[in-house]
């Protein structure tokens, strides 16, 4: 197949070779990111829109805390797995697992995650809510 520029265009004579030859490789798509042009400033732009995502750690009630409490005890009895939503970093993050121990002298607890099956410890503290699957 060849080539062939539309009527009244000029082309780079070296440029046309390279395309009749086949050694003309294409970029691609390049995207572009309009404000974000140098990396510090998309950096930057990050941190702002994460900083706006962020929220206060919800307050629980003495009745949340009990209901969080025997909702504990009852999952590390009878090993079944919860959705547990914890506060971290700005963010309240709801995981699917299973609780493992709760250490009292910590004041933490340690569940499995359903994801990657790995064992995590959590401050008691970070606990926001805890539900049966």
């Amino acid at each position: 197949q060849m080539f062939s520029l539309p009527e009244g265009l000029k082309m780079n004579e070296e440029a046309l070779k390279r395309i009749r030859n086949g050694q003309y490789k294409d970029r691609g798509m390049v995207k572009w990111r309009a404000f974000a042009s140098m990396p510090e400033q998309y950096i930057g732009l990050e941190k702002v829109l994460e900083n706006q995502l962020k929220v206060e750690q919800p307050l629980l009630s003495a009745d949340q805390v009990e209901q969080i409490n025997q909702t504990l005890s009852e999952a590390i009895h009878n090993q079944k797995e919860v959705y547990l939503t914890y506060y971290k970093q700005g963010h309240c993050i709801t995981e699917t697992g299973r609780i493992e121990h709760i250490n009292v002298h910590k004041k933490c607890f340690y569940f499995i995650d359903e994801v990657f099956e790995l064992r995590n410890e959590m401050p008691l503290t970070a606990l926001i809510d805890l539900r049966f699957k």
